[in-house]
């Protein structure tokens, strides 16, 4: 629900700032990670170069590396082939959360089935929920619509609702009250400053405050 939901402000956010629809369509079936989506139209309407609209997408997408690399070695064995590589479009912070909190309780030759029914599911409620918020966004008033565009921070915050850690917590915590001071500052920067600050800060708040280093532990 909370992907769909995302889905939704994406693609009201593309209607309200004159995309097509086939392109706004386009960018949630083949991308896939709504923070690059968002990243990519807001460049678009900039008109930023093509070379840093790629190096931003890239960059934005660098997660994917570490929840690859956290997700999928827990596959069986012979999942672990050539084939695997299809399933790392599927990979989103809905199906990794959830794929991750249940593989403990799964066989491992049954994880990868898991996750690609999981993922495929997601993946399915993309196209739909963008062209539903595209429609949307010229049927309902104006606030209405600037209320379906803030969908999309409401799915990051809630993406984190599963998370036990009370680092991660502080740092979206740190996040979003760091985000309106650097956007007063510099708005080009304000949201790479915020995440890189907040999240280095809070990190540090638990790593030498909240959780202490003993002798035993190193940092």
């Amino acid at each position: 629900m909370v992907l769909f939901a995302g889905m939704v402000g994406f693609g009201a956010m593309g209607r309200t700032n004159g995309l097509e629809l086939w392109f706004t369509g386009f960018c949630s079936t083949f991308m896939f990670a709504l923070p690059g989506q968002i990243v990519l139209l807001e460049m678009i309407i900039t008109h930023s170069s093509l070379a840093a609209i790629a190096i931003a997408v890239t960059l934005t997408s660098a997660r994917f590396v570490t929840m690859t690399l956290t997700l999928f070695p827990q596959f069986s064995e012979e999942d672990k082939s050539k084939g695997a590589f299809g399933a790392v479009h599927l990979l989103a912070m809905t199906a990794w959360a959830v794929s991750m909190r249940e593989f403990p309780r799964i066989n491992a030759q049954y994880r990868r089935s898991y996750f690609v029914g999981l993922g495929f599911f997601c993946w399915m409620l993309a196209l739909p929920g963008t062209a539903l918020g595209y429609f949307l966004a010229g049927m309902v008033t104006k606030s209405i619509t600037v209320g379906l565009i803030f969908i999309n921070p409401l799915f990051f915050v809630l993406t984190f609702t599963e998370i036990k850690t009370s680092w991660s917590k502080l740092a979206v915590l740190m996040g979003g009250v760091l985000g309106p001071i650097f956007y007063t500052l510099d708005p080009d920067s304000s949201l790479l400053l915020s995440g890189l600050i907040g999240g280095t800060a809070a990190y540090c708040v638990d790593r030498y405050f909240v959780r202490k280093p003993t002798a035993q532990t190193p940092i």
